[in-house]
């Protein structure tokens, strides 16, 4: 009489779990890759076997995909560094007027010359269509506009106690002052500086037709740099001009 074969001791659920490989959540596999990204350089076979589904319903690999991406990423940041180089040669040619602009500021020797040089430059190349130089002061000038302290600040006091430039849309009534019924009916925004150092000297505003090329949030760096200097150069000319305190 043969022997029975035994029967195996493994469990049912103990075979199943031998015969089934455990499942990887592609999160877990994901965060692998991440970890080892030089994974499937030594594993060549793996990679040689791998597809990814393409938007036409053809099939690329894995490495021609990450080409793909590399390729559209750079080419965003090309795009990118192009747009930066054209702002930093923007930047470059306002900077370079600007200069020119202070030096004649400097240069100039009386109330006369100071006034045209601020309003040719402007107009001429800096391309602004409208300026506005209005100085502020009790004694009449040879030259240019000049308003009493209480005109201006029934005028335009709101802006003036800003004590800075502001950009934007200016009232009817503010702009009305600054350049004129005529001229106002034209512009669409405005940017605007006081000229104050010891003591209120003036106003320069500069405008445009386009309503969003002098928006709230556009920087007035360059035209108070500008106001800075015509601050300080206009006390030079107190014969002609004397400071509102």
């Amino acid at each position: 009489m043969t022997d029975k074969p035994q029967a195996n001791a493994t469990t049912p659920d103990s075979q199943a779990s031998d015969d089934v490989p455990p499942v990887l959540e592609a999160q877990a596999v994901a965060r692998f890759l991440q970890a080892n990204p030089a994974f499937f350089v030594e594993q060549e076979e793996l990679l040689m076997g791998l597809r990814l589904p393409h938007q036409r319903g053809d099939t690329v690999s894995l490495v021609e995909r990450q080409m793909k991406l590399l390729r559209e990423r750079n080419i965003e940041l090309r795009h990118r560094l192009s747009q930066l180089m054209d702002v930093a040669r923007d930047n470059d040619r306002l900077f370079d007027k600007s200069r020119r602009l202070i030096l004649a500021l400097l240069d100039a020797v009386s109330l006369d010359e100071l006034v045209i040089a601020v309003e040719d430059s402007l107009r001429n190349d800096f391309q602004v269509p409208f300026v506005s130089l209005i100085l502020i002061s009790e004694t009449p000038a040879p030259v240019g506009r000049v308003v009493s302290s209480a005109e201006a600040h029934q005028a335009i006091g709101a802006l003036l106690r800003e004590g800075k430039a502001v950009s934007g849309s200016l009232r009817e009534h503010e702009l009305d002052f600054l350049f004129g019924e005529e001229q106002r009916r034209q512009i669409g925004s405005t940017a605007l500086t006081p000229l104050m150092h010891q003591g209120l000297h003036g106003v320069l505003a500069i405008a445009s037709r386009d309503p969003q090329h002098y928006k709230s949030s556009v920087g007035t760096l360059f035209l108070g740099h500008i106001a800075e200097v015509l601050s300080r150069v206009l006390p030079r000319f107190t014969h002609a001009l004397r400071s509102v305190r």
